[in-house]
């Protein structure tokens, strides 16, 4: 190990990559032919790809995606009704920068989850912070967030997200508190950050679920109007791709 006191200041400075770096090119003879520029330029290329790993694992952390998915293994079976040409016009994530949203429907199984999930792991790839929520779950976490006073704080968190993934929405209809708090997300990110919703249910029936008219109207239209439409056709995946035959 090198113990000069610029490697010990390399390490002072948390530059752990690049000291790490600097110790093979020490170590290797094939270094020595590169210039001074060219050695320079590899050690901070190592800490800066090893810093920004440790952040993306961190945003993918943070999300709490039901599942692993990425947008290259989605499947563009033609039964399913999926327009290959405009998922992969997400990759590039300009809707998010455009504060859109997508709406996903489907039976339970087309693969709603999976696409959610992919497209908040690109996402995350291209250095946005997700969240993602079962519908059922948000609402559970935002009742005991209620009693333990930290509502206000998941809340913000909620607010501050570039995407918000909200899956299996209209599993049961919403109590008054739910609309009330599922308004106040969707107003909090109008026109500022991108959300997802999927759900079992035609869209066309997402005002009967959620109840109360009025509020149905005002979540709807800060939810809708702006949105990617995608419904999926077909059975399920989950059948297609079981092992048990």
């Amino acid at each position: 190990m090198i113990k000069t006191p610029t490697y010990e200041k390399i390490r002072a400075l948390k530059l752990y990559a690049m000291s790490r770096a600097l110790e093979e090119q020490q170590e290797k003879k094939e270094y020595e032919r590169l210039s001074f520029e060219e050695r320079l330029g590899m050690l901070v290329d190592r800490e800066y790809s090893e810093r920004e790993n440790k952040r993306l694992a961190g945003r993918i952390k943070q999300a709490k995606f039901k599942q692993q998915a990425c947008m290259e293994d989605i499947d563009y079976q033609q039964s399913r009704n999926l327009d290959k040409s405009l998922i992969r016009s997400f990759a590039g994530c300009q809707w998010i920068k455009d504060k859109l949203n997508i709406l996903i429907t489907g039976l339970t199984g087309s693969g709603k989850t999976y696409i959610t999930s992919a497209l908040g792991h690109r996402a995350c790839l291209e250095g946005y912070r997700v969240l993602y929520f079962r519908a059922t779950r948000l609402f559970h976490d935002l009742a005991i967030a209620q009693g333990d006073g930290s509502y206000d704080r998941l809340m913000n968190s909620m607010a501050k997200a570039d995407l918000l993934v909200i899956d299996d929405f209209g599993l049961s209809a919403l109590t008054d508190q739910h609309r009330k708090d599922f308004l106040e997300i969707l107003e909090d990110r109008h026109d500022i950050h991108s959300t997802i919703v999927a759900s079992q249910l035609p869209i066309d029936h997402w005002h009967e679920v959620i109840g109360n008219a009025t509020l149905a109207d005002a979540i709807l239209d800060r939810l809708v109007h702006n949105a990617y439409k995608i419904n999926l056709k077909g059975g399920s995946m989950r059948r297609k791709n079981s092992k048990l035959k």
